[in-house]
């Protein structure tokens, strides 16, 4: 025992409870780790530190797990709880001495090979002294911090200097069992198991603290003497006339334009700050699947977070979450129009790096953000990128853009020795903040740039917006998708500067396609998406409150039992609470009469609500159409309601980034989840819908509005191809958005997406794509055999107001 443990260690206990301030991940660590509290635990930390040791006992303490102070019982025998792999270093001169781990972590394996019936768990616990990465010009802070086994006095400061920014982390149990299994308890069991947890440790650190950073001329120096910015330093030269050391002096500025300044200090005053913001913006922040980040970043991957992009405070959350995971916060492409005022610099010093929205007609500028992207994954920082580019303005994925990606694929092809996995990321709000000013935009209004009075203004509007929500999605690694998709790609490796491969574009293509549909995958359900599904299907945007619950109950069951993905997450309120909870946000309003509660929304808010209703439509399209098909074409049997569907399958896969689907056993699934609802009847192998005047028949009717007015955007398109002669592209368009204009003036069609000729467009380019119609030599649109059919099985199940209106504009006499 040292001296400092014998005689100073009690001395430092109260002090050490002042200075100490933990955050334990993840939040919930006997559940998310799958700890079972009715098997022995063990504990192992990196050093046999009295700090260390405190740390853990308080927060298992708090956690209400055993105390690593305690022994624990071992069939007969009495075992120390706490392994301990390294001593720390003497304060003068001299070696560590060896701990008691290699004993104590035999005498477990032994125990567990004289008794068979035995399980213990042992659980790695990274102990984390301040989160700085550290730079090679270390300050005097970082030089105290960054030692490995620290003596006592250097452990003192550090914890004077950190301790109030201290991490434990927990990591999941290894079965000792399983190991006594699978390698037996010979005499080298205990040092693999030191080995092992050695390098556990320097990982944890790692995915905490990230790489160290290089410091602004480093990076600068690196990037300007690449061999692909050398060769556009000297186009540039060759095309201008001007001299080396004039655009040698220019691509320095754009390096200061581009790079980030990454600060540990601004992130964690930052992650203060925005905790704060958060508890005044929102009631809380939901997280769900962040074991699968941490995993990945345990497993020493470069990842590259994919977000969806709903809202500036996308940008925010994300760091602000994933710094609270425990984890590193990524480098963030961030769009040139927030460089501005005070908040570009201080962005830029929470890891943004800025992006112009076009690289044309300047290679130089190309060259450089290609390189600087590349030495951000060499170097083994995470990155996070929007792939649709902008924010959505109606509330619906967008098409994603494929530049971040390429840069990314050309990047892996200079030999990055670590595998890339990007991790979607679903963003949900139950209100964003710039939904006005998207309505507004949709409806004409030029788009306002960034600006301090624009963030002033925000701030004084701050209420409770409900719930935001964070979930990660499955990850898709970017190695395994290229040897699916491109099996000879490794041929195009190449260290100094790849040449772009024939197959770069289309494989892009289909990786972007791939994240926007894992995004989706990742759906979070809440209150007010819900809500807003079930008011928009109705006339007047209004039920009882029973009705507007029955209806919530429906939509919860459907999910729960005809699983989409199991990655979605449902709200966990039952539906009066969720009603009382969006009455609450000021979402909708309510009246009373004799009979009860009326839940509607006014005419802005039925605007506004569509946005909220299309984050989450494509959970319920295959069930709405489903309802809408039963209910026009009477008894069907399951094979007849399969085919229909499968006919419109190609386009919602393209419309809302579905998955792939064994769309029989998906439809087979809703069908008995709408049966076992009372909403559909099944006599001899007939389904039919429930009886006309019932609660149930209306249940269906509102599900199967909720599609209609994506299929009579579809019947709009396919009518125009279909009926006329010789009509181009432009004319299709044009005319396509015509008559949606007329169609939302006549039937009070509030959706602004509806009227949005870039909607009309992607779905024109999707009928293309899937060659459901052809586009002759000169231009003009030729209708098929299966277009003519698909326009049958859309337009049977169209309200016939709607319908009439349709064939009106089209058949005028």
């Amino acid at each position: 025992m040292s001296l400092f443990a014998k005689y100073l260690a009690p001395l430092f206990k109260a002090p050490l409870s002042v200075l100490l301030k933990s955050q334990i991940v993840p939040d919930n660590v006997i559940d998310d780790l799958e700890i079972d509290p009715s098997r022995p635990i063990f504990y192992v930390i990196k050093t046999n530190s009295f700090s260390d040791k405190f740390a853990l006992a308080r927060a298992c303490k708090k956690l209400n797990m055993p105390s690593p102070h305690k022994t624990t019982t071992l069939a007969s025998d009495e075992v120390d709880t706490l392994l301990c792999i390294e001593n720390p270093k003497p304060l003068i001169f001299g070696q560590a001495s060896d701990t008691r781990a290699i004993a104590i972590g035999n005498q477990i394996l032994k125990a567990h090979l004289n008794h068979p019936d035995l399980d213990a768990q042992l659980v790695p616990v990274s102990i984390c002294w301040g989160r700085a990465p550290g730079k090679d010009n270390q300050d005097v802070q970082s030089l105290i911090a960054d030692a490995e086994s620290p003596n006592w006095l250097r452990k003192l400061f550090i914890v004077l200097f950190s301790g109030r920014f201290n991490l434990v982390s927990y990591s999941k149990p290894v079965s000792i069992r399983t190991m006594v299994n699978k390698h037996s308890a010979d005499d080298n069991a205990g040092n693999k198991l030191l080995r092992v947890a050695r390098f556990h440790f320097y990982r944890r650190k790692v995915t905490a603290t990230g790489p160290r950073l290089w410091t602004r001329s480093q990076m600068s120096n690196s990037v300007i003497s690449a061999v692909a910015v050398k060769k556009a330093i000297e186009d540039q030269v060759s095309a201008s006339g001007e001299s080396t050391q004039q655009v040698r002096a220019q691509a320095r500025k754009l390096i200061d334009e581009i790079a980030s300044d990454y600060r540990e200090n601004y992130v964690r005053v930052g992650s203060r700050f925005l905790k704060w913001l958060w508890n005044k913006l929102y009631s809380g922040i939901k997280v769900n699947n962040a074991e699968v980040v941490r995993e990945l970043a345990q497993l020493g991957h470069e990842i590259i977070y994919v977000p969806c992009h709903r809202s500036h405070i996308d940008y925010l959350l994300l760091s602000y979450v994933i710094y609270d995971q425990g984890l590193v916060p990524p480098h963030i492409a961030a769009g040139i129009n927030l460089n501005f005022g005070p908040v570009g610099p201080v962005l830029r010093r929470g890891g943004a790096f800025y992006l112009r929205r076009s690289f044309k007609g300047n290679r130089l500028y190309g060259a450089i953000f290609s390189e600087y992207l590349s030495q951000l994954f060499a170097k083994g920082y995470s990155v996070e990128y929007f792939t649709e580019g902008g924010r959505s303005r109606t509330g619906r994925l967008l098409n994603p853009k494929t530049g971040m990606l390429a840069m990314t694929i050309q990047a892996s092809l200079r030999g990055i020795d670590r595998p890339i996995s990007f991790v979607p990321v679903y963003m949900g709000y139950e209100h964003v903040m710039e939904v006005n000013t998207y309505l507004k935009e949709l409806k004409g209004s030029s788009k306002k740039s960034e600006s301090m009075l624009g963030i002033f203004k925000a701030i004084r509007q701050l209420r409770d917006y409900g719930y935001g929500y964070v979930n990660f999605g499955q990850p898709l690694q970017l190695n395994e998708f290229l040897n699916q998709h491109v099996p000879d790609w490794k041929n195009d490796i190449c260290h100094e500067a790849p040449p772009k491969p024939q197959w770069l574009t289309p494989t892009c293509n289909k990786l972007a396609k791939q994240i926007m549909t894992r995004i989706n995958n990742a759906t979070a359900l809440n209150p007010t998406t819900l809500i807003a599904l079930s008011l928009l299907a109705t006339d007047k945007h209004a039920m009882s409150r029973q009705e507007l619950e029955t209806q919530l109950n429906l939509y919860l069951n459907l999910q729960s039992q005809s699983q989409y993905s199991p990655s979605i997450t449902l709200p966990d309120m039952n539906a009066t609470q969720m009603v009382s909870h969006v009455i609450t946000l000021q979402k909708v309003e309510v009246s009373n009469d004799t009979f009860g509660q009326v839940v509607s929304l006014n005419e802005k808010e039925s605007v506004l609500m569509t946005y909220y209703q299309n984050n989450v439509i494509h959970l319920f399209a295959i069930p709405s159409f489903i309802a809408a098909h039963v209910l026009v074409h009477g008894p069907q049997t399951a094979s007849q309601i399969i085919a229909a569907t499968s006919h419109l399958f190609v386009l919602f896969k393209d419309e809302w980034f579905l998955r792939d689907l064994d769309i029989a056993s998906y439809c087979e699934s809703i069908i008995a989840a709408l049966i076992e609802q009372n909403l559909f009847d099944i006599v001899d192998n007939y389904i039919s819908c429930a009886h006309q005047h019932s609660s149930a028949h209306y249940q269906l009717e509102l599900l199967a509005n909720i599609v209609q007015n994506t299929l009579q955007r579809y019947a709009i398109v396919m009518n125009l191809i279909v009926y006329s002669d010789n009509i181009n592209k432009e004319d299709l368009e044009q005319k396509s958005l015509a008559i949606a204009s007329r169609l939302s003036a006549k039937h009070g069609i509030t959706s602004p997406e509806f009227t949005d000729s870039k909607v009309l467009g992607d779905f024109i380019n999707s009928l293309l794509r899937h060659q459901l119609c052809h586009s002759n030599d000169v231009n003009q649109f030729e209708s098929t055999q299966r277009l003519e059919m698909l326009n049958q099985t859309v337009t049977s199940v169209l309200d016939n107001r709607v319908m009439q209106s349709i064939t009106q504009v089209l058949q005028p006499d």
